[in-house]
């Protein structure tokens, strides 16, 4: 049974300080490309209606070049607290994007400095900053003197297992004006293997006086709660866990708040949730967003009987109307089944 310790639930109550924004809820939408676009992120605020959401993360010199915003910067007038993420290697184009970013509506401005995808890296951004401290500490400067929100940074805890810097690394981040750091526990040479270590995630809030976001194997409620215990960090955020399972951000916000267990979504929510993943990406996007739904349809149909099938299926529509017979087929054959029979596998969690 997952409980709160009495000084973990009276740091809880409290609201989450980002400089001058106040959160009320420690519980963050990780931005993931490909992934936490409006549609996505309608979906979280659904059952997380205070946690901050994140874009997925724009390009900076792309939007310099450009010279309009894509897709991916929209956001709903009244979608708040709402942060928009950055990324480059150029101060003065990160600069540029953020007054852009605070144009569109953004709470505050992140910047990405984790990301540990070649494409990324090979040009500068994204964990690669790890390894050129001097400059990361430049944009940060630059982007805090171009815009009055509060700036944030997403980093890991280090290029590889001999070039681990997160202590000094945010230490330079803090005193350059960043007013929050998210710390993804691994290295970029990791990507997403492994265990998180999030024992340097405690190093790292040891020394800030900002806060500490801690990020990597936040799958759970249970996993929340020992992270937060093991690292003193000020809130979690949600990755990859949310992926198929847009529930996982409100269920650990609401025990975050009420020390109770939200009940686990049945494989029959999960699925209609799936349905409306997909009408809204079609009316968002059109046939481009029937693309992007096939990897969503996928993740939301694990943890329930035949479910590889339907996973199969729904990997290859080609319109709205297939993608919506094949749940509506799935969602009436889970509820003939009797619950008593088949509920220890109805209730596997989605992202198993």
């Amino acid at each position: 049974m997952v409980t709160l310790a009495p000084e973990l639930k009276t740091r809880l109550a409290l609201p989450l300080q980002i400089g001058s924004v106040s959160l009320q809820s420690r519980v963050l939408q990780s931005p993931l490309s490909g992934v936490t676009d409006l549609v996505f992120r309608r979906l979280v605020r659904r059952y997380a209606p205070a946690s901050m959401m994140y874009t997925e993360m724009v390009n900076a010199t792309g939007l310099h070049y450009v010279k309009e915003l894509p897709q991916i910067m929209e956001i709903d007038p009244g979608e708040r607290p709402i942060s928009i993420q950055l990324f480059d290697c150029r101060p003065d184009f990160l600069a540029e994007a953020a007054q852009m970013a605070v144009g569109e509506g953004a709470d505050t401005v992140d910047i990405n400095m984790g990301c540990p995808v070649n494409k990324i890296t090979k040009n500068g951004g994204g964990s690669s900053l790890l390894r050129q401290p001097e400059l990361a500490a430049q944009i940060v400067r630059s982007v805090v003197d171009a815009v009055a929100v509060p700036v944030t940074v997403k980093t890991r805890i280090g290029w590889c297992d001999s070039e681990i810097n997160a202590v000094e690394f945010a230490r330079q981040m803090e005193a350059a004006g960043a007013k929050m750091l998210t710390l993804h526990g691994r290295t970029r040479a990791q990507g997403y293997n492994g265990p998180a270590r999030w024992e340097w995630i405690a190093n790292v809030k040891s020394v800030l006086s900002i806060p500490v976001i801690a990020n990597g194997d936040i799958f759970s409620v249970e996993a929340a709660v020992n992270c937060l215990e093991q690292t003193g960090a000020d809130g979690v955020m949600c990755a990859r866990g949310t992926l198929g399972y847009p529930f996982l951000v409100g269920e650990i916000d609401h025990f975050f708040k009420t020390g109770e267990m939200r009940p686990a979504p049945s494989p029959v929510e999960r699925l209609e949730c799936a349905r409306d993943h997909l009408q809204m990406l079609w009316e968002y996007k059109g046939k481009r967003g029937i693309r992007q739904a096939r990897k969503h349809m996928t993740w939301y149909a694990k943890g329930f009987p035949n479910a590889a099938d339907l996973r199969g299926k729904l990997a290859v529509i080609e319109t709205v109307e297939d993608g919506l017979v094949l749940l509506d087929e799935a969602i009436a054959y889970l509820s003939s089944l009797p619950t008593e029979v088949d509920a220890e596998r109805l209730a596997a969690p989605a992202f198993v």
